[in-house]
């Protein structure tokens, strides 16, 4: 991934952002270390687009593991967050 230091965005504006551009996602560097990450409009879209296909499949099979019988009940929250952590199976 691309990389620009904040630095040279106070310094050339987002023109310094455009460019990087380019060549893909941008990590924009703060105190030597990635603090953020910019897209360009087509490529959000895109992200946002496969985070729902990826949610609308992990309910698909989140339906077909209940019509299965593939499911848990639980008493309470408590039960449930003993099963999460592993301490009752």
């Amino acid at each position: 991934m691309n990389s620009i230091p904040a630095q040279d965005i106070k310094r050339r504006g987002i023109s310094a952002v455009d460019e990087a551009l380019r060549e893909g996602p941008v990590h924009i560097i703060k105190n030597n270390r990635p603090s953020y990450v910019v897209l360009s409009e087509a490529a959000y879209a895109e992200l946002l687009e496969s985070y729902s296909d990826a949610a609308r499949e992990r309910l698909r099979e989140s339906l077909a593991d209940l019509e299965a019988g593939r499911t848990n009940r639980y008493g309470d929250a408590d039960a449930l967050m003993q099963a999460l952590d592993g301490d009752v199976s």
